[in-house]
């Protein structure tokens, strides 16, 4: 399969972790070499692009064959002895026409390139399992969509990019042996303990479902204490691995809304922000019947995915945890959390300046140790109902040295996360080839947890038009 060339190729932004990752020199993306590889303008040398099929479920339903249609995966690349880091594979993302373009151009627009590479970069600082992103490169070379825009690539980063819509293509084709081999193959690469494991009577194949339904259950747990929105939690898009994939439609909380829907496209809210641990259970079971041929026993099938159950309200209690300057889950934690979750969402509070506001407060409480500073107390309407949380919450640390508890939530609450109308910013700089504000977010959102004064308004609150943003599937 052959990518297809750009016109006038031009590098938008790049990761310097991410290049490090791969063993390049740090100024190895600036070059005209790297670019024209990254645009899909030249193959490196040792490389054979290739897209791959695969099939899901998409908003619930089965959607049949899919694939790759805009993504060309370069190969593996094996970073050099001394870097200690693992092989990569590199995917171009909008470098043109796949054999499952359908009826697509295989194009990706500068908005949503410029978006996944932040987010991408973002969420691997915040500590969420999630692919990576090399680099956006850039073209004048037209893509129609509701209206005209330019071409970009995005170049992305990840062990594999294989998705629980691989295992449901072999399977739904009664394709036996491949979906047996593409098994073995991710047994074998990345989940070896499963060949070992006396769990579920030492099945194998259980032995990996489960293990993949524990991953997605932490992936997912890490969502929601970071209140990010996917959007469009496909089978497809959802990666055997447990790491985010495919940014498309999604968002960070600005006011805590359980029910918030970033995907314009979501006409019934199937993915709203509360709805996503539900959704990856589901998904888990569409994956569950895929690997039911290989597994060959529904009860143990079950089981694996049973654990999920578990799994994640232990994963989202770990999370919330150090949120709250706790070094391990607390007795009463969770209705702690669940009653100050209320209270967000009837007021509409900031999620992110909020957690931030509680961690300076925890790190210098005003006079008196229980009395809330305004910081944290104007955020709410109900101050009375506030004030009592924070009763309540004090009292939970009164064994806990304050200092030590707000060390450890300055490390773990963000200052800065890729708000919509941050990405907003920078895609209409980056428009005028004025990619000044790219960097500027990339800076404050590979260290999220420190202050960057020079930057101090990316964390402030969202101005009144952030909320006519309409994030959709096109891209």
């Amino acid at each position: 399969m052959a990518t297809q060339p750009v016109a006038q190729p031009y590098l938008v932004g790049h990761s310097a972790s991410a290049t490090a990752l791969l063993g390049l020199p740090p100024g190895a993306l600036q070059s005209e070499y790297w670019q024209q590889i990254l645009a899909g303008n030249q193959i490196a040398a040792g490389s054979q692009p290739l897209s791959s099929v695969y099939s899901g479920h998409q908003f619930g339903v089965w959607a049949g064959q899919l694939g790759d249609g805009r993504a060309a995966l370069l190969g593996e690349l094996v970073p050099p002895a001394g870097h200690g880091g693992v092989a990569q594979e590199i995917q171009l993302k909008g470098s043109g026409l796949t054999p499952y373009s359908r009826m697509g151009d295989g194009r990706a627009v500068l908005r949503s390139s410029i978006r996944e590479f932040l987010c991408s970069e973002a969420m691997h600082a915040l500590g969420v399992p999630t692919t990576r992103a090399l680099c956006v490169i850039g073209s004048d070379h037209p893509v129609y969509r509701e209206q005209p825009e330019t071409a970009a690539v995005v170049t992305r980063l990840a062990p594999s990019f294989i998705r629980f819509g691989h295992f449901e293509h072999f399977c739904h084709h009664g394709l036996q042996p491949q979906l047996r081999q593409l098994a073995d193959h991710v047994i074998a690469r990345f989940y070896p303990e499963c060949r070992t494991d006396t769990r579920l009577n030492g099945n194998v194949y259980a032995n990996l479902l489960r293990s993949v339904t524990e991953r997605t259950a932490g992936m997912v747990a890490q969502w929601q204490a970071v209140g990010f929105c996917h959007g469009v939690m496909n089978t497809d898009n959802m990666s055997i691995l447990g790491l985010t994939i495919d940014y498309g439609p999604f968002q960070f909380l600005d006011a805590f809304d359980p029910g918030h829907i970033c995907n314009h496209s979501d006409n019934q809210g199937r993915y709203a922000f509360c709805k996503q641990p539900n959704v990856a259970y589901w998904n888990l079971y569409c994956l569950g019947q895929a690997l039911l041929p290989l597994i060959e026993d529904q009860d143990l099938t079950i089981a694996a995915l049973e654990t999920f159950k578990s799994a994640y309200p232990q994963a989202f209690d770990a999370c919330m945890a150090p949120k709250l300057g706790f070094a391990a889950v607390r007795a009463g934690q969770r209705a702690l959390v669940d009653a100050l979750l209320q209270l967000m969402a009837t007021d509409g509070v900031d999620y992110t300046i909020f957690w931030r506001r509680l961690s300076h407060w925890v790190q210098q409480p005003a006079a008196g140790a229980t009395t809330p500073d305004a910081a944290v107390r104007d955020l709410f309407m109900d101050r009375d109902a506030i004030d009592q949380w924070l009763l309540q919450y004090s009292e939970r640390l009164s064994d806990i040295p304050r200092g030590l508890a707000a060390i450890l939530m300055l490390k773990t609450n963000p200052k800065y996360v890729l708000r919509n109308h941050l990405g907003e910013l920078a895609i209409r700089a980056a428009r005028d080839k004025d990619f000044s504000v790219v960097a500027q977010l990339l800076q404050v959102l590979e260290k999220p947890f420190d202050e960057h004064p020079a930057l101090e308004t990316f964390a402030a609150f969202p101005p009144d038009w952030a909320g006519s943003i309409s994030i959709s599937c096109s891209s």
